[in-house]
């Protein structure tokens, strides 16, 4: 097989494993720490409650400023690729209302509500095990030393 039939083969099936696959690129969009968190908190897991804790924190819409408070270390600008990217998606819907100041809101679509799901357990495990990945760094930076 050459690599147009690849390339063409990648398109129609989508196995994110060939180098041409646009499932690829949305993965790569997907595992973005600042698309995961931003994720998590339109979906209501903006708390800092236990990890794994039930959540009944309902999604909801959130103003720019709210979002750019809550995620700590985000620049306007990578918040703002951020937002338009998961926009241009279809995994989120930004409304404008025409008041003094304009209020932009930002809320999940239903493509990103299923989306959310899955990223709030990779959120959940990180917080869960960050404590034995410390210990795991730890013990292999002092063996390789």
């Amino acid at each position: 097989m050459n690599a147009a039939q690849k390339r063409a083969q990648a398109k129609v099936e989508y196995n994110a494993f060939l180098a041409g696959c646009p499932s690829r690129q949305l993965l790569d969009r997907i595992s973005d720490k600042w698309v995961v968190l931003v994720l998590c908190a339109l979906g209501g897991d903006n708390s800092s409650g236990q990890a794994g804790a039930a959540h009944a924190i309902a999604p909801k819409a959130m103003r720019y400023s709210e979002i750019y408070r809550l995620l700590a270390g985000v620049s306007q600008k990578m918040l703002t690729q951020t937002l338009r990217s998961l926009e241009r998606d279809g995994l989120l819907t930004r409304t404008v209302t025409p008041t003094v100041p304009v209020t932009v809101s930002y809320e999940l679509t239903d493509l990103g509500l299923s989306l959310h799901r899955m990223t709030r357990g990779l959120r959940d495990w990180a917080q869960i095990h960050m404590t034995e990945v410390l210990a795991n760094r730890e013990n292999y930076d002092s063996h390789t030393s």
